[in-house]
């Protein structure tokens, strides 16, 4: 090139790797090229001057040998005993009376390390096969170097002067015709568009949506579940839990402090909860002690939202004529819990309640076999479990294909008559339910082992952005 400026100015464009958009202006050519060749190490290049590291210990070995604690002061003395020894260049007389001591088993010896790397510094490294290349990179004597360069060639657009190409075709080049002068940009159709600057849901929030969509196609009706603070009584008298129970201690629940004490209840429904506690009715003997107002009265972070489900089955009673109903929630509860890897002290709770006339276990596993089988699950099993408000109570296993082996999925029970009967429901009427956690679910869809990267402090946010739509198999 007659102008050396462009040609630095090119040149500049090559290193900062802008070689990719010239081929669409086409001002020039690159052609990029490499050779390899190898170089000595700095290591290389001392025993190219000095001899390699076996040559220079038997070099340092007198006729009358030299104690090994003394060959291993020297700086070559560790590689170049093992090496030399390998080559039967020396021996060790173990048995010496001052110690060990190296002697030597060769009048002369043949420096080939040393001749090898001078064959590399002055050039000749083809006369060197490749085994013994890769001998002396092993021990760090000898580096492979790869040159790239370009080969710069005049483009069919070449110019002394770089002009920069119109992006846009506006109305006013299409009125002057002055778009026939100009250059215009290559459109690249394979380019990624901008991304767009918008919210998007959590993990939690897209299982969520799925498990109550699942609700309302099977009928079911959501429950108001805005209240975290819940009173013991609906918490826990209301549910048939007696007040000594250990989830009531304050190692599993979050008591308030401010307000600590709720005030407003039913009091005849209080009343009849009481009396079934401490004296039992309804065809029950109760728990047989003094059950306390100031107790129900604490006010908590609510342990599960079978709290809602209470009220709402009490709201039911207090209709005139009882009517079948189906409810469902999915929010959160707070339990004092130890943090680990699978456990948080507040998470979701996903419940399902069935009230109807004559309902038996047998409708609870033929709804559950609905419920799981939408979810996905079909391989299911029933153990019998125990739980203050239901009887009787069962655990729900599935078949997990991947750990091969069966994993809880959830629990459920039917209502007792001590806890349905003080509501004011018929006695014919039963009540099913079950229960899950969200988190669960959404870690095993999600492939996520530490639910703290889920929820919480540490949940990296780039997850939230890339995490699919939720689909779950059905």
């Amino acid at each position: 090139m007659a102008d050396t400026g462009v040609a630095e100015t090119l040149l500049r464009w090559v290193e900062k790797a802008d070689v990719c958009l010239l081929p669409a202006v086409q001002v020039i050519s690159a052609e990029l090229r490499s050779s390899k060749h190898w170089e000595l190490t700095g290591e290389g290049t001392e025993i190219a001057e000095q001899g390699s590291h076996e040559a220079r210990v038997f070099s340092s070995i007198p006729l009358e040998g030299l104690a090994q604690s003394e060959l291993m002061k020297l700086s070559f003395g560790k590689i170049g005993f093992s090496k030399a020894m390998s080559n039967k260049w020396i021996r060790v007389d173990k048995a010496h009376e001052g110690g060990p001591r190296i002697f030597r088993t060769v009048e002369n010896i043949e420096d080939q390390v040393r001749e090898k790397l001078l064959l590399v510094q002055r050039g000749n490294s083809c006369e060197l096969e490749e085994k013994e290349k890769n001998e002396l990179k092993k021990r760090r004597l000898l580096s492979e170097v790869t040159v790239k360069s370009y080969w710069i060639t005049k483009g069919s657009s070449f110019s002394t002067t770089v002009t920069k190409q119109e992006t846009e075709l506006t109305p006013e080049m299409i009125a002057t015709g002055s778009w026939k002068e100009k250059t215009f940009k290559p459109y690249n159709f394979e380019a990624m568009g901008v991304a767009l600057d918008c919210g998007h849901l959590h993990p939690l929030m897209k299982v969520r949506t799925q498990f109550r969509q699942i609700f309302l196609e099977m009928g079911f009706t959501e429950m108001p579940t805005n209240n975290f603070i819940e009173s013991s009584f609906w918490n826990f008298d209301s549910l048939f839990q007696p007040q000594q129970h250990p989830a009531r201690d304050q190692h599993d629940t979050f008591f308030l402090s401010d307000p600590a004490l709720a005030h407003e209840f039913p009091q005849d429904y209080l009343q009849r909860v009481k009396r079934v506690h401490s004296e039992g009715g309804f065809g029950s003997q109760g728990y047989k002690y003094d059950w306390k107002t100031e107790e129900a009265q604490k006010n908590i972070l609510r342990t599960h939202t079978t709290a809602v489900s209470a009220r709402m089955l009490y709201k039911v009673a207090q209709q005139e004529k009882f009517t079948p109903v189906k409810y469902f929630s999915i929010d959160r509860v707070f339990r004092n819990e130890t943090l680990d890897a699978t456990h948080l002290a507040e998470f979701h709770q996903i419940e399902g309640v069935v009230a109807d006339y004559g309902l038996t276990l047998g409708d609870l596993m033929g709804v559950l076999h609905q419920f799981f089988t939408k979810l996905g699950i079909t391989k299911l099993r029933f153990k019998p479990a125990y739980n203050p408000y239901t009887e009787p109570s069962m655990e729900v296993f599935s078949y997990h294909e991947g750990l091969k082996k069966w994993v809880e999925v959830g629990n459920s029970g039917v209502f007792r008559p001590e806890m349905l009967l003080p509501m004011g429901l018929p006695e014919d009427v039963s009540v099913i339910a079950w229960g899950l956690s969200l988190e669960r679910p959404t870690m095993i869809k999600y492939g996520i082992n530490n639910i703290r990267e889920l929820v919480g402090h540490k949940v990296n946010l780039q997850m939230v952005y890339d995490s699919p739509i939720c689909r779950l198999d059905s």
